[in-house]
């Protein structure tokens, strides 16, 4: 069992040295508000844990020099990001660097036990090259609500056989390792907060358009995920009360009409009937289209393509406006893999939510795309667990 800091200021230093990398005894004084002596006290308790270790001469400052402080080199976590059709896995380092990553296609209606052991199997393959001989801790991402305390999935729409799965009972045990849980597009949000372009906003959205829609909501620079867990499932607020049956049982939402799923569905009935002769050149040579294919279409002048993007950005970019009045953020960004469409996509959304919300509110608000892209939910899964992990016991 990896050693846990004994109080509120060893884990605020395991979280500076995490974030900021190794630092002297006498920046760490600058950073937190502790006398010289407490500071000694502290720092001392965690190189006798072994969670830090002395690494280095530090610059000097005048008088004898100090060693540097830095996390375990041998610390490592895992993160997981489960997502409708694909599974990313990838360990890290204590300072979240990704050491090793893995993609694995898949289907999460599968089911809970086929996805975990593709999990367990995508484990082992980056433990082989000796990335990780041992896992302090595993963050899970997952694409439906959930009951953070416990780790459980609750009522998720695109997920059948997963409602109430003990997601962090059951990894804990085959990991043997402290898990946690939490949404998936709420990770991309904390991936982007802790490595990407979110690093210096407290307030912000972060839109996931994968096969679905989701969105991770910052308050304060902590996540908010509402009574139930449900907070941010932005795919199912409504768009078009007389739109298309959705998933979740509803008609018209915005899920339905726009992300990975929605997106195939309607280049796939351009090709076949005949708008579009770049689509069913496509369809014709893969037998499937994806978003994938969307973009590549687009970027070829196709019309049809890039009406289909420009559409979707119309309705994503109509919600973005209520949230933005709603919350005003300080920051949208547009993530997952839908975002390959780019910046035809991200131009749609701003033109909506620029006019649609109040002046006030869009002044000064930046609507970006993520920076982290496929890694931005497996560096969040590992934010989570090193949070947790860097608490007092």
């Amino acid at each position: 069992m990896t050693a846990r800091p004994g109080n509120a200021h060893q884990a605020r230093l395991l979280r500076l040295l995490r974030d900021g990398g190794p630092h002297s005894r006498a920046q760490l004084g600058d950073l937190v508000d502790l006398s010289r002596s407490k500071l000694a006290v502290e720092v001392d308790r965690l190189l006798e844990t072994g969670l830090v270790i002395a690494d280095g001469l530090a610059a000097s400052r005048g008088g004898r020099r100090s060693h540097n402080l830095r996390l375990a080199p041998g610390l490592r976590f895992l993160g997981v990001d489960i997502g409708a059709t694909s599974i990313d896995v990838a360990v890290t380092n204590a300072e979240l660097e990704v050491l090793g990553h893995l993609n694995h296609s898949m289907d999460v209606r599968e089911g809970p036990v086929a996805v975990f052991e593709q999990v367990l199997s995508m484990v082992g393959k980056l433990r082989s090259p000796g990335l990780a001989d041992g896992l302090d801790g595993a963050g899970i991402g997952v694409p439906g609500p959930v009951r953070f305390p416990e780790g459980v999935l609750v009522a998720p729409p695109i997920m059948p056989g997963w409602d109430g799965f003990p997601v962090r009972e059951a990894l804990s045990q085959d990991l043997g390792c402290p898990v946690m849980v939490d949404n998936d597009a709420n990770l991309m949000a904390i991936g982007e907060q802790h490595a990407g372009v979110a690093r210096f906003v407290d307030d912000f959205l972060y839109v996931k358009i994968g096969t679905g829609i989701g969105c991770g909501v910052v308050v304060g620079g902590e996540v908010h995920r509402g009574a139930t867990g449900s907070a941010g499932d932005i795919g199912h607020i409504q768009v078009d009360p007389e739109g298309r049956a959705c998933g979740c049982g509803n008609r018209g939402c915005l899920e339905a009409h726009f992300g990975g799923s929605a997106l195939a569905r309607d280049a796939e009935d351009a090709a076949r009937g005949g708008t579009s002769a770049e689509l069913a050149a496509r369809l014709e040579t893969l037998g499937r289209l994806t978003a994938e294919d969307v973009a590549a279409a687009a970027a070829a002048g196709d019309p049809v393509a890039l009406d289909l993007i420009r559409a979707g950005g119309d309705r994503v970019g109509q919600v973005i406006a209520g949230l933005v009045s709603c919350f005003n953020p300080g920051m949208v960004v547009i993530g997952g893999g839908v975002t390959g469409l780019g910046h035809r996509l991200l131009a749609s959304v701003r033109t909506q939510v620029y006019r649609r919300s109040l002046p006030l509110a869009t002044r000064n608000l930046p609507i970006v795309l993520g920076e982290l892209g496929a890694t931005a939910g497996v560096i969040g899964a590992g934010r989570l667990i090193s949070d947790h992990v860097f608490s007092p016991a």
